[in-house]
């Protein structure tokens, strides 16, 4: 199935959860996801299942004032 990871197209076997997006693209902690703009919670990243054209963003903190 088709999603957009980060604004590049992936694709991902049809079931797959935000972790395996997670997993796709390597993303080292600490960051935080969204699913077509919607927080998902760490301990929900394996129960959340994606769906063809959903827009996930994996971003990490930045610091500095």
């Amino acid at each position: 199935m088709r999603v957009i990871v980060n604004q590049a197209e992936q694709q991902l076997p049809p079931g797959s959860s935000v972790s395996d997006a997670v997993s796709l693209i390597n993303a080292k902690p600490p960051y935080a996801v969204a699913v077509n703009l919607n927080f998902i919670p760490k301990i929900k990243y394996a129960e959340h299942i994606l769906e063809e054209n959903d827009q996930i963003e994996i971003i990490a903190p930045v610091t500095g004032g």
